[in-house]
């Protein structure tokens, strides 16, 4: 007997949950309410004709090495990742950028008296990064699949990120370096775990590097949906679900979705404790997007940042600290932390020739309707003097505009909840069965599950996979 499955959204996690079922013959059907697939993973002219912007996520150090997307062979699809020659800068004050070097080594000789400390953090992550993936992006509430590798990682990943940069490191480019990667945790760096955050992303891009897709992050959409027409799945766009009762039959109902969204679908039969843990989940900070267009690179003071893939635009550790502790009160920061990425650096395919596409984001309190766009311009102003003269076209996006875009970026959260607490690792509720909804049949797949936000699918993955014990196949 043919076993079948619906998955609602058609995000990277959705996608990746359909290919998992496929491949061991469920027969799957994707409902999408948007006109097209890809969730936040997409990209758009947004800047004009012949310019490429990606509306979410630009660089991808989980994907590239994401244990689904490395089983699916998406490259036989036409990904192509592109690197940098360095995957981040992060300029200072000085007039000199930290800069993370695609190898251990030379970011670490660069360090100077930092060198040891850095080999000592960065090491076990640089040398294992598809391990260390396999670890990372996997329900936390299991025996890792590297338990060793893991037991290290943890030792450090523990640690606020505040404290073991001061304790660590004696140079500002090291505590800078590290105290950017933290802050992809969207967190206050006082917070447990954001060390976490800073080795991983420090290891990868030392290792795997943080790439881009050729062509924009949707070419991932599009080989994931090619490897999904093989597997004969059926893909619905402009299909909006509301009650779940409307829905054919099937054995098995993923939802790619985050707790606001599942709440608000009628009939899904999920109540009691689960339902009150989706009352209380908590979103965080939003994002402040920033596109640009200009007509040449960025003028950095330090020539090497144009050609970093990702740039952390922060300042020192004391100037990322503070920002991210106002974002944490509520408060916009008046130095916000500004991730920036310069794909065209790289892909000569996202911009008109002799132009240049920035993607960038503020970190804001979530919901945020203040008009961040002139604190991102003159943060990266105070790196990169002249900038504003480059500048022919930009486009502003707030979180209120993220959300109208796309319902799952609530508030502009882009990570599909805070990481706050226990929802690090206890999402979307206390329970050792986090894709699982309490209903029958009901599975939940999307960021606010395990390991959370980024363009890598596994949290769709794991989601198929529990379908599957379920229905005994495999």
């Amino acid at each position: 007997m043919t076993r079948t499955a619906i998955v609602v959204g058609a995000g990277p996690n959705g996608l990746a949950a359909a290919a998992r079922l496929a491949e061991h013959g469920v027969q799957v059907t994707v409902y999408e309410q948007a006109g097209k697939v890809g969730g936040a993973a997409r990209s758009a002219d947004t800047l004009g004709p012949g310019t490429t912007v990606d509306l979410g996520a630009a660089a991808h150090p989980f994907g590239v090495g994401s244990p689904a997307f490395l089983h699916l062979g998406l490259e036989r699809h036409g990904l192509r990742w592109l690197r940098h020659r360095y995957p981040m800068a992060h300029p200072l004050d000085t007039g000199r950028s930290a800069v993370l070097h695609p190898d251990l080594e030379t970011t670490a000789a660069e360090l100077g008296v930092d060198a040891a400390a850095w080999r000592t953090l960065h090491r076990a992550v640089a040398g294992h990064p598809l391990e260390s993936l396999e670890n990372a992006t996997g329900p936390l509430l299991r025996i890792p699949p590297h338990p060793l590798l893991m037991a290290g990682f943890g030792a450090r990943a523990l640690w606020p990120a505040d404290g073991l940069a001061r304790l660590a490191f004696r140079t500002e480019a090291a505590r800078a370096l590290f105290a950017g990667s933290a802050a992809h945790s969207m967190l206050p760096l006082n917070h447990v775990f954001t060390s976490g955050f800073a080795v991983l992303f420090g290891g990868l891009g030392q290792s795997l590097g943080w790439p881009v897709a050729r062509g924009g992050t949707n070419a991932i959409i599009h080989a994931l949906v090619q490897q999904l027409a093989l597997d004969n799945v059926v893909i619905h766009t402009n299909s909006p679900v509301g009650d779940l009762r409307e829905l054919p039959a099937s054995d098995a109902v993923l939802l790619d979705l985050t707790p606001r969204q599942v709440l608000d679908l009628a009939g899904t039969g999920i109540g009691g404790r689960y339902a009150s843990h989706l009352r209380r989940w908590k979103y965080g900070p939003g994002a402040f997007k920033v596109d640009y267009l200009l007509d040449g690179p960025i003028p950095w003071r330090d020539e090497r940042t144009a050609h970093a893939g990702t740039v952390h635009v922060g300042g020192s550790l004391a100037d990322v600290i503070q920002a991210e502790r106002d974002v944490g009160r509520g408060k916009v920061p008046a130095r916000p932390f500004v991730m920036l990425a310069q794909p065209s650096a790289a892909d000569e395919s996202r911009a008109p020739a002799g132009h240049q596409v920035i993607w960038s984001y503020a970190h804001v309190p979530n919901g945020c309707d203040a008009d961040v766009g002139p604190l991102v311009d003159r943060q990266i102003e105070r790196f990169a003097p002249g900038f504003g003269d480059r500048v022919i076209g930009r486009v502003e996006t707030s979180p209120r505009a993220l959300e109208d875009w796309n319902p799952n970026l609530v508030g502009g959260d882009i990570g599909g909840g805070s990481l706050r607490g226990t929802q690090q690792v206890l999402r979307p509720a206390p329970t050792l069965r986090p894709y699982h909804t309490g209903a029958p049949g009901l599975y939940i797949c999307s960021s606010s599950t395990p390991p959370g936000g980024g363009v890598h699918g596994m949290a769709g993955w794991h989601a198929a996979d529990a379908v599957l014990r379920d229905l005994g196949i495999g």
